[in-house]
């Protein structure tokens, strides 16, 4: 279950200075075109290119095809390295990388895992009030077991911080407040609050109507309901 949760999230963060074509990877990674994913990861640079590559290594694993997924991460996680690591919007994409192979081949955790909550913690360091950085911070305490500091009330507590953050006028990089609600509502539904879910992936929509994660888990869960 959360493995599937972890492929089919889109945590990956733009960089401020290379966001002309996000709107046009989100476009493509909604409607699950994996032809036009392919030509933006080859037509862009630098972060561009890299969330490219990461939309493009989701939408193929749910469409089965492990090869060109786990290319795509490697594309992209070449790229972010070479990137500046001084940069919130790097580290939070990176740490998104290293998450979803983690999700694609459980054996690296040990590796990467750290890897990722260093990332994080100097992301929010760089970058307190983005709320892309807090969302990734959701995402990780969803998919981090209890032992190692994970939980559900805590990736509620962070998407709950995020979508706050998210009402604070945004000129180029916005992306992410529908995926916040989706997140959270995840995590509530995870605890057994499904009415809080189904609110949640409704707010999510309202957010951003073409958002095709959380119109996939309103059917998903009106399909279970019948």
């Amino acid at each position: 279950m959360k493995t599937s949760i972890i492929i089919a999230s889109i945590a990956l963060l733009p960089s401020l200075t290379h966001a002309n074509e996000i709107p046009a990877i989100d476009t493509a990674s909604n409607t699950m075109n994996v032809a036009a994913l392919q030509n933006l990861s080859q037509q862009t640079q630098n972060y561009d290119r890299a969330y490219a590559n990461y939309r493009l290594a989701i939408t193929a694993n749910i469409l089965g095809q492990s090869e060109t997924a786990i290319n795509a991460l490697t594309s992209a996680q070449a790229t972010l390295e070479n990137l500046d690591q001084a940069d919130a919007e790097n580290l939070a994409l990176l740490a998104s990388v290293y998450g979803m192979q983690i999700a694609l081949d459980n054996s690296q955790s040990a590796h990467l895992g750290p890897k990722i909550g260093q990332m994080l913690a100097q992301a929010q360091l760089l970058d307190p009030t983005n709320p892309r950085v807090v969302l990734v911070q959701a995402i990780s305490a969803f998919n981090t077991p209890i032992s190692f500091g994970g939980s559900m009330k805590k990736a509620m507590e962070l998407s709950s911080k995020a979508i706050a953050l998210y009402e604070v006028p945004c000129d180029e990089i916005c992306w992410g407040h529908a995926e916040a609600y989706t997140w959270r509502g995840l995590a509530k539904q995870s605890t057994g609050d499904s009415q809080g879910a189904i609110a949640d992936w409704q707010a999510a929509i309202e957010v951003q109507a073409d958002y095709g994660w959380a119109n996939f888990l309103l059917k998903q869960n009106q399909i279970a309901a019948n």
